[in-house]
C-alpha cells in the first residue's frame, strides 16, 4: 500500500483542488491568498511556508556538494526530510542540481552567486503550474539554470533563443509521459533531458547513471507505475 504523503502538512488529510481560487488564509503565517489547494479539513498552506525550511537545505548541501552527477545529487537533496513528495521546492532543485554539477565539472567559479538566482528566480514558480499553467516548474527550473549558465537576458538574441529551446524541450518530454503530475519524475526527466541539451549545445558533459530508477514511487498515491520510465516494481 502506498503511503499518502500527497497530504496536508497540517493534519494529514487528502488534498483537494477547487476549480476556482479564493481567498484562504495559511494555516502557516496567517497571510491571506488567492488559491485553488486545501486540504479536505479546509487547511491551507501557502508556498512560502511549504518551501522555505527546503530551499535553505538545499543550498546548504549544493554548496557543500562535490557531485558531478546531477541526478545523483537531486536524489539526495529529494530524500532530505524538508523536501515532500510533491510541492514548490521542486522549482529550484532541479536547476540547483544542474548548476551544482554543471560548476563541479567545468570548474567555474561562481556557484554561490548563481545558487542564489536559481532560488530567487525557482521561487517565483507558484506550485501548480503544471496543471493550472501547462508548464510544469521542474521543467521551468532546467530553463532557468540554461539562462543563468548561458547569462541569458529578455535581450539576448543566440542565449534566448537556447535557453528557451532547453524549457520546451523538458516540457515536451514531460508531456509524452502524460498526468497526473509528479514532482520527483519531472525532475529526473528536466535533469535528463538538459544533460543531453549541454552535450549537444554547449559541449557540456555531465555524468548520469545508465538508468535511472526511481526510489520514491511507494510514496506517489498517483504514480503511473509501469507507465513511468523510472519505475522499478518492488
Amino acid at each position: 500500500m502506498k503511503k499518502n504523503v500527497n497530504a496536508c502538512l497540517i493534519c494529514g488529510a487528502p488534498l483537494v483542488y477547487l476549480p476556482e481560487e479564493k481567498p484562504m488564509e495559511c494555516a502557516g503565517c496567517g497571510r491571506t491568498f488567492s488559491a485553488n489547494a486545501m486540504c479536505e479539513n479546509g487547511h491551507f498552506i501557502c508556498d512560502d511556508c511549504h518551501r522555505a525550511p527546503a530551499l535553505v537545505v538545499i543550498r546548504q548541501r549544493c554548496l557543500q556538494a562535490e557531485d558531478t552527477d546531477p541526478i545523483a545529487l537531486a536524489e539526495k537533496l529529494m530524500q532530505e526530510p524538508t523536501v515532500h513528495m510533491h510541492g514548490p521546492e521542486h522549482h529550484v532543485l532541479a536547476g540547483a542540481a544542474l548548476l551544482t554539477a554543471y560548476h563541479n565539472v567545468t570548474g567555474k567559479p561562481g556557484l554561490e552567486a548563481n545558487l542564489e538566482k536559481m532560488v530567487q528566480r525557482g521561487k517565483q514558480v507558484p506550485g501548480g503550474t503544471c496543471g493550472f499553467f501547462g508548464c510544469c516548474g521542474a521543467a521551468v527550473s532546467a530553463g532557468i539554470f540554461g539562462a543563468i549558465v548561458l547569462e541569458s537576458t529578455p535581450l539576448s538574441e543566440e542565449t534566448w533563443g537556447k535557453a528557451n529551446l532547453l524549457t520546451s524541450q523538458c516540457l515536451a518530454n514531460e508531456a509524452r509521459l502524460g498526468g497526473p503530475r509528479c514532482c520527483k519524475r519531472n525532475v529526473y526527466m528536466s535533469i535528463l533531458t538538459t544533460v543531453k541539451f549541454l552535450r549537444e549545445e554547449m559541449g557540456v558533459q555531465l555524468p548520469i547513471p545508465p538508468r535511472t530508477v526511481c526510489r520514491f514511487s511507494h510514496k506517489c498515491r498517483e504514480c503511473l507505475e509501469s507507465r513511468c520510465p523510472f519505475y522499478e516494481k518492488k
